[in-house]
């Protein structure tokens, strides 16, 4: 973040949730509101209307199909905002709208400069049904200034749902600093219990025990509670289940997804450099988990 971009951040930084009419895009904004509820913190719903093009000349517009492509936008923000106040009727919420004719991925990467979180549905319009990953949620995910939220079809907001937990994954590298704090803030603002999972050892879980593994688990187990340390005197309405496994790091957190209400990953662990796209954890979390995932970048 720039020292201008630093001294313009708003002291209460709204959360951005990007829409495209589709049915998951609409799952998005309502798990937005909830979440921009109990950070008393501002929603602001944005659509883009720009045509995409591939080869070739960009279409031309005449000012009448400018005006029926933003009264078509004026429509999908408008739905997603009546959503968003079912998902949240209790709270006090402000919520903006914004169409945009920009591109919406270069839009929504420069609004994360200034934004709490940016969400987003796993698909849009223009993903195949039970596909990977939409464009713009790939997009977002790997270059945002800010966590991002990626929500697929179940976004958690039933009852049962907002009862388990949130589970985070530790792998004791600088990056999963940040999303510790971001973990135990919403399992604080959620009212629910912790796991943090910490798996140290990328080999299989069935491998027959070999000499000198005992050690090396004690060893994890202690730099797990030195990473968990100050948090329980900070967050003391937390209760944190330790999950301490010896299993490659994705497929645990996959496992231990279905029980919980929102996963949060840092953008990268141990392999990770400075500036990289998102980790290999990180990446088969957020194409797999069938539950709401948190990317956390450091900084």
């Amino acid at each position: 973040m720039t020292e201008q971009t630093a001294a313009q951040r708003s002291p209460n930084p709204p959360i951005v949730a990007a829409v495209d009419s589709s049915a998951l895009s609409y799952q998005a904004a309502a798990w937005a509101a909830a979440d921009a509820a109990l950070h008393a913190c501002p929603l602001r719903i944005v659509t883009s209307i720009a045509i995409g093009v591939g080869f070739g000349p960009e279409p031309l517009l005449s000012d009448a199909d400018i005006d029926f492509l933003r009264r078509d936008g004026e429509r999908i923000v408008a739905e997603a905002a009546r959503v968003a106040k079912l998902s949240a009727p209790d709270a006090a919420l402000s919520i903006s709208t914004e169409v945009t004719l920009e591109p919406i991925i270069p839009h929504l990467l420069e609004l994360s400069r200034q934004a709490r979180t940016v969400v987003v549905g796993s698909r849009g319009r223009g993903a195949l049904r039970r596909g990977l990953l939409g464009s713009v949620s790939t997009a977002v995910a790997q270059h945002a200034h800010c966590p991002v939220a990626v929500i697929p079809a179940a976004a958690g907001l039933d009852p049962i749902s907002s009862e388990r937990p949130v589970l985070v994954g530790v792998d004791g590298s600088p990056n999963s600093v940040p999303a510790l704090e971001i973990a135990f803030q919403e399992a604080s603002l959620r009212k629910v219990g912790l796991k943090a999972l910490h798996a140290w050892s990328d080999l299989s879980a069935y491998l027959q025990p070999i000499p000198g593994w005992d050690t090396v688990r004690n060893e994890e187990s202690e730099a797990l509670a030195e990473r968990l340390a100050g948090f329980g005197e900070r967050y003391p309405d937390v209760t944190v289940d330790r999950i301490l496994v010896r299993d490659n790091p994705a497929r645990a957190l996959l496992d231990e997804s279905d029980g919980a209400q929102l996963v949060v990953v840092g953008s990268h662990g141990r392999g990770g450099f400075t500036g990289m796209l998102l980790g290999s954890t990180a990446n088969a979390v957020l194409h797999s988990a069938d539950c709401p995932t948190l990317i956390v970048r450091a900084g």
